[in-house]
């Protein structure tokens, strides 16, 4: 049995840490650290990090072994997570031309939803777009309030620490997994929302927190017990729609960090990351593709 040394904060030496400066290996505490591109920093390490503003205060804090992640502030709107803010704008967008084009905002319909609508039958007849199409829909008012409430809260905070272009591959296979997993469960059932893709942001952000602190149960674990158990008490939730993008935002995630080799939130999209996310959409399809093959024609 191997036991674990207990380090300390250098400038706070009453402080426990699992931290340490990616410079020079000295512990820090939260309050010490800053966090760059290639890790995170102490004090006297921190150099133009800390003076661009980049720590993790914008978005979350580490406290001892566990991070905590805030609902992000306002001056995160379209500076650091610009992303996160043009698919909301989108989510909304969609959502006013179905309520538009259908019976009112709790009943959205028409041309555009019958297009981009998820279900197998019309995945059998060669639409494949809507396995990607269909995360962009939402039901009533109340679905999109919290889809879009769960995107700002959850999304900023992972797009701040993976960057705009892997964030946006993220969501875009997290979407394309949470339909292959919808049509798992039930082929037949019409199926819309954003939740396959949020919940790969939830995968993401338990590996950034198992990476950062080497805990699975922190507070991305306790944020998708808690979405996962909401899932099986509320009607109309497609769990395996949230089963599938939860899987997919893992796998991408692991791949952004080589798996293992390095921290998925440093660095750029490399061949790894790239080759992950090509492999989880490729699964997806394919995962759909033989739930719907001998699916009956629509009537």
């Amino acid at each position: 049995m191997s036991t674990v040394e207990t380090k300390y904060c250098y400038r706070h030496p009453d402080r426990a840490t699992g931290l340490s400066c990616s410079e020079c290996g000295r512990p820090i505490c939260e309050d010490c650290m800053t966090v760059a591109p290639v890790g995170l920093r102490c004090p006297d390490h921190a150099g133009s990090a800390r003076r661009g503003g980049g720590g993790a205060g914008s978005h979350g804090r580490i406290l001892g072994n566990r991070v905590v992640v805030r609902a992000p502030s306002a001056r995160l709107s379209g500076a650091a997570a610009p992303v996160t803010v043009t698919l909301i704008a989108i989510n909304v967008a969609i959502y006013l031309v179905t309520v538009v084009q259908g019976n009112g905002l709790n009943s959205p319909g028409g041309t555009l939803w019958d297009k981009m609508i998820l279900w197998g039958p019309y995945v059998h007849q060669g639409q494949w777009w809507r396995l990607i199409t269909a995360a962009f829909l939402h039901a009533s008012i109340l679905h999109i309030g919290f889809n879009m409430l769960a995107l700002w809260w959850f999304g900023a905070a992972v797009e701040t620490y993976l960057g705009p272009v892997r964030f946006t591959g993220l969501y875009l296979v997290g979407g394309l997994a949470g339909s292959a997993g919808a049509l798992i469960q039930s082929p037949l059932v019409p199926v819309v929302g954003a939740s396959g893709a949020i919940f790969a942001v939830l995968g993401s952000m338990l590996i950034l927190e198992w990476q950062t602190t080497g805990r699975l149960g922190g507070n991305a674990m306790t944020l998708i017990v808690i979405n996962l158990a909401l899932g099986f008490y509320l009607a109309n939730v497609s769990i395996g729609g949230h089963i599938g993008g939860l899987i997919g935002g893992i796998l991408a995630t692991l791949a952004f960090a080589r798996w293992g080799k390095g921290h998925a939130a440093y660095g750029k999209l490399g061949i790894a990351g790239i080759v992950g996310l090509v492999a989880v959409a490729v699964v997806s399809v394919a995962v759909a593709y033989w739930q719907v093959r001998g699916l009956p024609p629509p009537g």
